[in-house]
């Protein structure tokens, strides 16, 4: 992977850019993302847990933690 590359895929991790951004910088496709994030070991931002979807997001969170939790 490039430097420039590298670069930009550091810092969408840290959230200091976006996807669209990185869009507009070439990277064509998630996929392609997220296999360049796993390369250096880096992660996809978390969205901050604010705004107007909160609820809905913490509903969410909340249902996947207890299936997690549930015997099968």
């Amino acid at each position: 992977m490039d430097e420039e590359r590298e670069m930009l895929l550091r810092k969408y991790a840290a959230g200091e850019i976006t996807w669209s951004t990185l869009r507009e910088r070439g990277f064509e496709n998630y996929l392609h993302v997220l296999g360049g994030l796993g390369e250096p070991g880096l992660r996809p931002p978390v969205a901050p847990l604010e705004g107007p979807n909160r609820a809905a997001r913490e509903r969410g969170r909340a249902a996947i933690r207890e299936a997690l939790r549930s015997p099968r």
